[in-house]
This record gives C-alpha cells, structure tokens and sequence, in this order.
C-alpha cells in the first residue's frame, strides 16, 4: 500500500509500419519472420502485420528495444502468452524453456536455445493450450513497490558470486565491472496475467522458493492491464527442464489463494479491526470527511488532502478495482497497529472507514511532505546539524515502535514525513507487521532500495532489518542521491544480496559512516539497536553544536 517509488513504465505511442519505414522495430520483426518462411505470417501477412501492430502498441517502446533480433520468433511467442493470458480460467499463464548462455563484458547475452518446453505436465484439459499452463487468477502490487525494469542483462548478474564480499560490502562500481560469471544451466520463466499490486514480488519470492537464483528480468506491462515478466534464472539442471515446468505449477498451485483475485470477503476487515477495540472509538463516518486535492497516488491506494472536525487530514483510500482479500486483510494490519502507537515522531492516527465500499484511513497532514520529495524533488542538501536532527527523529519514532513489538519493514524517505516545525514523523503502516512471538518473519516486502539482504533472500528476520533501511536512509540525507541510482531496482536487490553496498562519500563525517556501515553490516545480528543508534547521533550533534559554539 505504498504511495510513492511506484514508477512505472510509459506506454508506446500508436505507430504506424509506414511512419517509420525500414528501421521500426516492427518492420524488421516482419519481415525476418516473413524471410524464414514462418507459416504464421506467409500464410496471412496482412492479418499478421495487423496484429503485429497491436501487440506492440499494447507495450511499452522499452518492449521493442529489448528483443533479441536473432530470435524474433519470442514476439510470436509473447502473442500467444498473452493471448492465453485473457481467459481467466488460465492465469496466470506461463512458459519455460532452457538457454545455452554465454556471458562476456560488455556484450549483450548471446543465446540459444536448447529445447523449448513449456509446462509440459499438462492436465488432461489443457491439450490445446499450445504448452502454456493455465492456471487461476492472482494479483499483483510489488512491494512498494518496485518500478518495471528491463535489460538486466546489460550487468551480468550472478547473485550467488563473490560471496566472500559481503561482510566488507562491495560498491556499486565493483559491482558493475564483474566480468566472469560461471557458465551454468540457464532457462527462462515468462509469466502472464492481470498486472495487479505485487505482481513481481510474488513471482520473485515464487522463483525463489522454487531454488532459483534470478540473473535477469525483464517486465512489461500492456496498456490494456496485464503483465508481461520474463526472468533468466540458474539453479536447475539443463537436463530438467519438464521438472521445472512442473516445480513451477506446483508452487503457484500451493499459493493459489494468493492469485485467485477472488472477491474479497464483506467481513474480512471488520473481524480483523473488533478484537480488544469498542465499537465506534476509531471509526469514522467517511460522509463526514471532506475529501480535497490528490497527493499522492500508489498501485493500489490515492492519498488525498482533507478536513475532518475542522482540522486538516491525510486520507488514504483504497482504490476499490484492485481489492481483494490480500489486499483488506493490509489494510486492517495497518489500522490495527496505528490504533496501538502514539508518538511525537509516528505520525498521528485519526481513525478509519472501515465499512465496504469505503476503506480510507485517516491521520494527520504534514505540510512538509516527505523526505524523498525534499531531497530529490526539491533538491535540496542538508548541513550535519540539520541532517543529525532528521535522523535522531527517525531513530526516536522507529525505537518507539519496535519497544511496541513492530516492524515497519518500509522504512525509507519517501515514508518518512514532516510537519510545519520540520519535525520528522514515520508513516505508512501498510506492510508493517507486530513481530511474532518467535521473532522472526520471512515474508519479502518493503522496497527493494531499501530493502534488507536477509529480506531480499527470504530468510528469517527480525527488527534489524529495519536497521538496515535506515542506514541507506542515512546515506541519503547525507548524499541527497537515490541509493543505487544506476541501477534498476531489481539490479539493487540482486547486487545487496552479493555484498554491495552505497560507497561512502568522502565528506561525510567519520562518525556517521562508522554508523551506516555497522547499520547495514550483512549479518543482523551486529548492527545496532535504534536506541544505541539514537545516542550515538545524538551525541555526535552535541559534539558538532559545541564546536560550532566554540568557533563563534
């Protein structure tokens, strides 16, 4: 239910084939496939010209430039996925076939392809299905979401090298300039269906479990609402491509509650909100919010400006196409745990709609907006003094909730906000979590830039992975850069998860890289406690405000 980093791909303008001659893209697709005799487009070129056209308008113009030439029978191939992908009965539709790849610095992957199976295990009604498997309806909202990506490839991913890396960490630099990657067993996985909120965190975290290590992806989305997702993996034998085909079903059928889309349950939020909580305490009759100017816009939320009781308010409402039960039982989580906290640093609960169709929770608006929008958008830079200040107030609002058993598990500027006095508050609740009694969690969520290595990798955590977001938090005040700015958010994971991390500049103070660098030290277990983080900042501002006393 993030509202902000949610950047996603522009579609293609309509073209014509005759606007732009022999050198559009769509013309040199037609007419290699016409020259290799491919029945489809001999056999009716007109018809296939035509919907040749309409596949690519459907598609971002990043589509076209990432075709490999020397395969352009994959166009045909994403015609038919996506096609299939329109009856509801089969999504989400997928494909997998094995590559032979061969990596080299500074070149694009050449490959070839070996076999091509396509979930092969098929169930006896699905004989016609042109070795797609059909399978039901999921959704989709990526964590906070991550913005479309493409040529991954372009870096030479490999996250499971240079291990040996991680506890020093490695730059973003390094990390570009690997040119031996091992030549492994390579397949590719494409997926299609309804592009919905965390779409590619579910088919992300889905690989994962499966055992597979994702080198590239590459992921689309049509004009017409459904996704295009194309990953190059490593982690299965060559000789096993019908295993995969079938490890892949089974994994989405174990999760198919998590696909289906169904039509969430009327109760679902209201069970979720009664416990330990009397009835019309926090709830608020949305008749009496008046709803003003949009601020904000996520995939699966808007954030409005308001007044309620004659003071000025945030009202995030829940945009009502994309609900389902994933998507209510979010939302009553983060009602639930804004009803428990109160902090000068937590941004302040109101109340909430809680009753269909209206989901808006309502708190309190700060003027200064966000962080991100201060340093990216504003492009403004923080002197130390200031920058300390900011942090300490992070550090204040984020001890404060895990004291309370919470893990905010988004923590970076775009959710950190400021009143009129410039104070600092932590808000967005909508993937925050109260920690379980064993401490620990597995689910992927929060923002990939941001996001912890043991997050990322799907293993057990706890309260540090909030440690480490907020050490690339650090770095930003200190930077006024986007962590990781050239590269995708996806190439951000994948590199955190070898050991890389942002290099450190050369004029922030020695005491504040000591912080960041223990803050986002690869193993959990050695960074800091907020309350340790908290004391350290504050006494390297006393520090800095009596040498400036001193030097007056």
């Amino acid at each position: 239910m993030n509202l902000l980093e949610e950047v996603g791909e522009s579609s293609s303008p309509a073209r014509s084939f005759g606007s732009f001659g022999q050198n559009d893209i769509r013309n040199d697709v037609y007419h290699r496939l016409m020259e290799s005799g491919n029945e489809e487009v001999v056999s009716n070129p007109e018809f296939f010209r035509e919907q040749l056209e309409i596949h690519f308008n459907r598609l971002p113009s990043s589509y076209g430039l990432d075709i490999n030439m020397d395969r352009v029978e994959d166009v045909l191939l994403h015609q038919k996925i996506l096609s299939k992908a329109r009856d509801p009965g089969s999504r989400p539709v997928f494909h997998v076939r094995f590559l032979e790849n061969f990596w080299t610095k500074g070149e694009e992957i050449e490959d070839h392809e070996v076999s091509s199976i396509s979930s092969t295990v098929k169930p006896p009604d699905t004989a016609d299905s042109g070795g797609m498997m059909p399978f039901h309806d999921r959704n989709r909202n990526f964590v906070s979401d991550f913005e479309p990506c493409c040529k991954l490839g372009d870096l030479n991913l490999d996250v499971r090298k240079y291990s040996h890396d991680m506890e020093r960490g490695t730059t973003v630099e390094d990390f570009t300039q690997r040119q031996e990657v091992p030549n492994v067993p390579i397949h590719e996985v494409i997926f299609s269906t309804i592009d919905k909120p965390k779409l590619l965190s579910q088919l992300s975290a889905l690989l994962s479990d499966i055992g597979l290590n994702i080198r590239e992806a590459h992921v689309f989305s049509t004009t017409d609402g459904y996704s295009l997702d194309v990953f190059v993996v490593d982690g299965w034998p060559a000789e096993d491509t019908e295993g995969l085909s079938e490890a892949v079903r089974k994994a989405i059928d174990k999760n198919e509650r998590n696909w289906s889309g169904s039509s969430p349950s009327k109760s679902a939020v209201e069970k979720a909100l009664t416990l330990d909580t009397k009835p019309g305490e926090w709830e608020i009759d949305a008749r009496l919010v008046k709803v003003g100017e949009r601020i904000a816009s996520g995939s699966s939320a808007d954030l409005y400006r308001g007044v309620y009781s004659g003071q000025d308010v945030a009202v995030k409402i829940l945009k009502s196409e994309h609900l389902d039960n994933t998507l209510e039982a979010e939302f009553a989580q983060e009602v639930a745990i804004l009803r428990e906290i109160q902090h000068q640093n937590v941004v302040r609960f109101i109340g909430a709609c809680t009753r269909s169709p209206n989901f808006w929770i309502v708190t309190e608006y700060m003027p200064g907006g966000s962080l991100y929008d201060y340093l990216h958008r504003k492009h403004k830079t923080l002197k130390l003094p200031q920058l300390l200040k900011y942090a300490i107030d992070v550090c204040k609002g984020v001890e404060y909730l895990h004291q309370n058993n919470i893990i905010h598990r988004d923590l970076k500027t775009a959710n950190l906000l400021m009143d009129n006095l410039n104070v600092v508050k932590v808000a967005d609740f909508g993937v925050a979590r109260f920690q379980s009694g064993e401490g620990i969690m597995t689910a992927e969520t929060g923002t990939y830039r941001w996001m912890a290595p043991e997050v990322i990798n799907h293993q057990p955590y706890d309260q540090k992975a909030d440690v480490y977001s907020f050490a690339i938090v650090l770095w930003e005040l200190a930077t006024a850069k986007i962590p990781y700015e050239s590269l995708t958010p996806l190439q951000a994971a994948l590199g955190v998860r070898t050991g890389i991390r942002p290099e450190l500049p050369a004029d922030v103070h020695p005491k504040l890289s000591d912080i960041m660098v223990r803050c986002w030290d690869a193993v959990p277990i050695t960074r800091p406690s907020f309350s340790q983080i908290r004391v350290e900042l504050e006494q390297l501002l006393h520090e800095i405000e009596d040498n400036s006393a001193e030097t007056r």
